[in-house]
């Protein structure tokens, strides 16, 4: 099995559209009346949610002239609230083709399909034009990418000179074996973790400036806090959320996520870089 197929497979639910259909009515809400607030909870699959996509894109400076692209752009939930908030044109790009199948449906829910794009394909070979995007972001995506150079190269290639690109990803701070399964990885095998200082030395090879370094542990370890006793308070999880994408093993994916971070062995960091 290719590498490519394995990580794919790990996001790989069966039913998605469906599942995240069938807990509608829960909340009150149909395919014609449903809001990209209703949908992130599960379709911002990233520590901290739209929480943390709001703080990232407040320290941007994305508007409705730019072209930006959504690199693992997952089920599209982030590309579709940046497009709304932003009123830019957004493209993801994902591995996992029933994402992208799954996304694009709920883009034309959301009545967003003339704003977002979403393409199957590896954030490693974009079928993109060189110098095709105002600025670009990826939200918990690194972790699976292991030649970061290659990876920011492809991503240095597509953007316009002076763009700005945006990473949220889990970071290694510290030396020391992870619990597994997390929620990007059932092993190590497709776990392919590096720490802040690797990631910066990577993009500045490819051509970027390091504009600012964000570590987000301590928001992390309140925002679970908070979801447990909300979880708890509510006598079980909302009607979407993460446990709709990563159905029975969620509850022990994010538990082994939250502990590896308690461990401060992994954190959620930001950095934002600038094209030269």
């Amino acid at each position: 099995m290719s590498y490519d197929k394995s990580v794919s497979d790990h996001y790989q639910h069966g039913n998605l559209l469906n599942a995240i259909e069938a807990a509608l009515p829960a909340l009150g809400k149909t395919t014609e009346n449903i809001t990209i607030a209703d949908l992130a909870p599960v379709d911002e699959f990233h520590i901290g949610g739209r929480l943390a996509t709001d703080h990232l894109l407040e320290q941007l400076n994305f508007s409705e002239q730019d072209q930006l692209l959504d690199v693992g752009c997952g089920l599209g939930g982030a590309a579709r609230y940046v497009a709304t908030k932003c009123k830019s044109q957004v493209t993801g790009i994902d591995l996992t083709n029933e994402y992208i199948e799954t996304g694009t449906a709920l883009c034309k829910w959301v009545r967003l399909e003339s704003k977002v794009t979403l393409v199957q394909g590896s954030a490693l070979n974009m079928p993109f034009k060189n110098n095709s995007f105002n600025g670009a972001y990826m939200l918990h995506v690194g972790m699976n990418i292991e030649d970061k150079a290659a990876l920011f190269k492809e991503i240095h290639r597509v953007l316009k000179p002076g763009a700005t690109f945006a990473v949220y990803d889990v970071m290694r701070q510290s030396d020391g074996d992870l619990i597994y399964p997390v929620p990007w990885a059932t092993n190590s095998s497709t776990s392919k973790l590096a720490t802040p200082e690797q990631y910066q030395q990577a993009l500045t090879d490819e051509g970027f400036s390091i504009i600012k370094e964000t570590n987000r542990h301590a928001f992390s370890l309140q925002f679970f806090q908070q979801l447990k006793a909300k979880i708890n308070a509510d006598g079980g999880p909302p009607p979407l959320g993460l446990h709709t994408l990563m159905q029975q093993s969620a509850a022990y994916k994010v538990k082994n996520m939250v502990e590896n971070i308690g461990n401060n062995l992994i954190a959620p960091v930001e950095i934002i870089a600038e094209k030269l």
